[in-house]
């Protein structure tokens, strides 16, 4: 229902102000150039899309292996420790336990269509042992704020797009990978952000040995990664990250096959599989992607999403900042209601800005750092019919905050310093 209320506001507003300006300014083209612009749009919208089939279509191949092969067991078994300390009052051997970690392995590596029924099916289980069927219990709430600010390893639509329109672009030996690191440490922040947000309301100690190291040495490989590109100018760096980021993709490309092969699986019939998933879920993103860009586009168009970063960016150089980062604000904004959304105001910050520049970049690691709180929230919730949420949307929101503010923090050190 938000969706609704901001898709419709974006065509009203822009009708409104576009009649403001014929009738008081004169302006007789502005009706041309809104309709212009929203066929434009509807052109573009279904350009990206038909070019991330390929990349989708490959990419979840991949990830049907991975799946197959038991990749998602091998992460459940590494993270397991660190997650028992996080829900205490699950108690021990319990199947939710098991689908949790399952969960947030699937989220980790980009498995989408395997994590959402492994999340419904944990909140399935953490309500059987809910003593408060309609309020939502400690266990449940730390589940889905940690679910919405999980740590995304790796990005695979994001990196899409951003090919996908550097083709579009002209663009030569662009590497789309090169916000892997970038996006990777925006989610840990927001991550850590949203379970020290939950913790401090269910006086949970985060200072036990498995909590412990999982965040240090996350933090210990995030700050030596960033310190030893920090010697190199913004240009080397890209070209480090972009590198590192293809290596590690590679990397579990090759493990995956070799795990498949292990288990004797049918590989390629595994990829097949997979890929017309891929297939199906690029031809799926198609209508939601136009309904988002036309709407941008008449909002743009009338010069209403120039105000409002004007607005922005006064109020932040009144206050001595940098505002090379305001025309992205929007997408941060848009996230939290919309995973859709904010993919629409993504591809026209990379169509008005170029998909290579600074705006381009913090977009993608801002649309890569942040989750659609508010749409897991009310599905998973809605699964387990559970109606008083308690402070998990303020939680939730904490942690889309940090994300935003760490993502521009991010971009600016890894891009312009």
């Amino acid at each position: 229902m938000a969706l609704n209320y901001v898709w419709l506001a974006f065509f009203l507003i822009a009708f409104l102000v576009a009649l403001i300006k014929l009738i008081f300014f004169g302006d007789v083209e502005i009706f041309s150039k809104v309709v212009s612009g929203i066929f434009d749009s509807a052109k573009t919208g279904f350009d990206i899309s038909i070019g991330l089939v390929g990349m989708m279509t490959l990419w979840l191949g991949i990830m049907k292996i991975g799946e197959r092969a038991g990749m998602i067991q091998v992460f459940s078994r590494a993270v397991a420790p660190f997650f028992r300390k996080l829900f205490p009052s699950i108690p021990s051997g319990h199947s939710a336990n098991g689908s949790i970690m399952m969960n947030f392995s699937a989220n980790m590596l980009g498995l989408d269509n395997a994590a959402t029924p492994l999340g419904l099916k944990a909140m399935k289980e953490l309500q059987e042992i809910n003593p408060e069927k309609e309020t939502a219990s400690n266990a449940q709430i730390m589940f889905l704020v940690l679910n919405t600010a999980g740590i995304t390893l790796i990005p695979t639509s994001v990196i899409a797009i951003r090919q996908s329109m550097a083709i579009e672009q002209g663009l030569v030996g662009f590497n789309a990978t090169d916000i892997f690191l970038p996006t990777l440490m925006g989610t840990f922040v927001s991550f850590i952000s949203g379970m020290v947000a939950v913790a401090a309301y269910q006086r949970i100690n985060l200072f036990k040995l498995p909590v412990l190291v999982f965040v240090l040495g996350f933090s210990g490989i995030m700050a030596a990664l960033f310190f030893w590109l920090r010697q190199y100018s913004p240009e080397v760096m890209a070209q480090y990250i972009g590198l590192l980021g293809s290596l590690i993709i590679f990397s579990i490309i090759i493990s995956f096959l070799v795990m498949g092969m292990v288990k004797r699986i049918n590989v390629y019939e595994a990829f097949i599989e997979g890929a017309k998933e891929g297939f199906q879920t690029a031809v799926t993103i198609i209508p939601y992607l136009i309904a988002i860009l036309v709407a941008i586009s008449a909002f743009r168009t009338t010069g209403c999403m120039d105000y409002i970063e004007q607005g922005i960016a006064f109020a932040v150089a009144a206050m001595g900042f940098d505002t090379s980062f305001v025309p992205v604000v929007p997408v941060g904004i848009m996230k939290s209601l919309s995973g859709g959304g904010a993919r629409g105001l993504m591809v026209d910050v990379m169509k008005t800005h170029g998909v290579d520049s600074f705006q381009g970049y913090l977009a993608s690691i801002m649309q890569g750092s942040t989750e659609t709180t508010f749409y897991i929230l009310a599905v998973y919730f809605g699964s387990v019919n559970i109606r008083k949420t308690r402070y998990a949307l303020t939680c939730g929101l904490i942690a889309d905050l940090v994300g935003i503010i760490a993502a521009i923090i991010i971009a600016y050190a890894t891009y312009k310093f």
